[in-house]
């Protein structure tokens, strides 16, 4: 009896293990997902980082987009005075290549008007008179004479000469020793030839003489 209770309850057994190594066999494919369920929460938290460092690239460019208008400002007022520039060094230019025109160097003069120390004399004007013709009155400023005492040299006439002998005549009036009304005149011949002549009229104080001297020099 109990052999034959073996013999049924057998074959029940190895129905259940079968079944049961079935249902595992059958769960174990679905649970592959759940496995991998894991991942996602990670390449979502992956994905967190990429989206958070696009943002700073969306606020950087709001910047640069914000600082374009403010640097627009700045590089038309470099503009400018590169502008200015350009416009100074053509006005340059051109006086340069007026002078040349006007007065060619075959008959072009210069006078100049210089002063050295100048203690015993203070300049108010001067009148040139080139062959006994008046081409410079001048009227000076305090300004101006402070600018010849601290070595400045000053163009008062340019014009043209045809070649040959001339004679300059020049006046200076300002105030003397001991304050009082000074005025001196000087002379000097030269001869123009087909270079450009250049003459200076030179105030120096004469320490011997306690009085200011005037004399012209012409340089070759």
């Amino acid at each position: 009896m109990s052999a034959r209770i073996v013999l049924l309850i057998a074959p029940a057994v190895l129905a259940l293990l079968l079944s049961g190594a079935r249902a595992a066999d059958a769960v174990s494919p679905a649970a592959t997902p759940a496995v991998a369920s894991p991942v996602a929460p990670t390449l979502g938290a992956a994905a967190a980082p990429d989206a958070a460092a696009s943002a700073p690239l969306g606020a950087k460019d709001s910047a640069t987009a914000a600082a374009a208008p403010a640097a627009a400002p700045a590089s038309l007022d470099n503009r400018i005075q590169e502008l200015k520039g350009d416009v100074i060094r053509l006005n340059r230019d051109l006086l340069v290549l007026e002078e040349e025109l006007l007065f060619p160097a075959n008959t072009q003069v210069a006078l100049f008007v210089s002063m050295d120390v100048g203690k015993m004399f203070e300049l108010d004007s001067v009148q040139i008179k080139l062959d006994d013709k008046v081409v410079t009155n001048y009227l000076y400023t305090p300004l101006e004479v402070q600018a010849l005492h601290r070595g400045g040299v000053q163009r008062v006439y340019l014009g043209n000469l045809k070649a040959g002998t001339h004679e300059i005549v020049a006046f200076f009036t300002g105030g003397g020793p001991h304050y009082r009304d000074y005025k001196r005149g000087t002379t000097v011949k030269f001869d123009k030839g087909t270079d450009p002549k250049y003459i200076e009229l030179r105030i120096k104080d004469s320490t011997g003489k306690l009085q200011p001297e005037f004399d012209v020099k012409v340089w070759q």
